[in-house]
């Protein structure tokens, strides 16, 4: 059974992660999917697997944090595909450093990517998903039901060392999510949040492989990961797949009543 036939999903910062395993999971259930990334490769590579696989994607390659990409983003999954059911807002990074140490641009970066860009996208989204919805309702019709995933993490449930920057913006798209949820939840919208625990990738792998962006160093140092792995009850870090699960049940009908929820993905952490 393909759950999301005839669905229009866009799923920011999936060219790479838990974002493409999400896309590919979504084009699997018979989605068309907008993969966006800052860099082009790993987008266009992501459209070229979903399409070799007889799936429906594009890329739009860019900042979510661009004032103006939540606008070209939207008119281009309208135009490729005539509308959009699901936004995942999945785009981020972590730039760790301890309070005392941490600058005013590491803290407003955060907030940028993690928080604002989010509420830039969903409030682009009305037309799209509430206007929609009121047409609908005017024609007679019962909404159909749309999506909205934030991506959060358990950093902004309970805080994490390094990180009052990731786990402040983390925190407040959770509050956006129920405010979200709370206004639209009238028009058939669903908002939610997964929050990821350690979860495989190149956020969490081991910052001694050197990864970066824009000259910012990703991963976490080896010896920090294990004593990670160790107090997870599974005893291991997540893979994207198993991530992606969670956002594809929200943005699926077994979720159409899930809404305002935050669901934790941690191997059985923080439980």
């Amino acid at each position: 059974m393909r759950m999301l036939e005839g669905k229009v999903a866009i799923i920011t910062g999936s060219g790479r992660g838990v974002g493409r395993a999400a896309a590919e999971m979504f084009a699997e259930h018979g989605a068309a999917v907008v993969i966006n990334d800052l860099d082009e490769g790993p987008a266009t590579e992501v459209v070229s697997a979903i399409k070799e696989k007889g799936g429906q994607a594009i890329a739009v390659v860019g900042s979510v944090t661009d004032p103006g990409f939540p606008k070209r983003v939207f008119e281009e999954a309208v135009g490729a595909f005539g509308r959009v059911d699901i936004l995942v807002n999945n785009a981020g990074y972590t730039w760790d450093s301890l309070i005392h140490k941490m600058t005013d641009e590491q803290f407003q970066a955060m907030l940028d990517v993690h928080l604002i860009a989010p509420f830039r996208l969903i409030r682009e989204a009305t037309p799209y998903f509430v206007g929609a919805a009121k047409e609908e309702a005017e024609q007679g019709q019962t909404p159909s039901v749309r999506k909205i995933i934030n991506v959060s993490s358990v950093s902004g449930v309970m805080g994490n060392v390094g990180q009052a920057n990731y786990s402040s913006a983390k925190a407040g798209v959770i509050g956006l999510t129920k405010a979200v949820a709370r206004e639209w939840g009238q028009f058939n919208i669903n908002c939610n949040a997964v929050a990821f625990g350690l979860i495989d990738t190149r956020l969490t792998q081991a910052k001694e492989k050197g990864e970066n962006i824009d000259g910012i160093a990703l991963g976490i140092p080896e010896k920090v990961r294990q004593m990670i792995e160790m107090q997870i009850p599974q005893r291991r870090a997540g893979t994207p797949e198993e991530a992606a699960g969670a956002i594809f049940y929200l943005a699926s009908p077994l979720s159409n009543y899930v809404n305002g929820h935050v669901l934790n993905i941690t191997g059985g952490s923080y439980t």
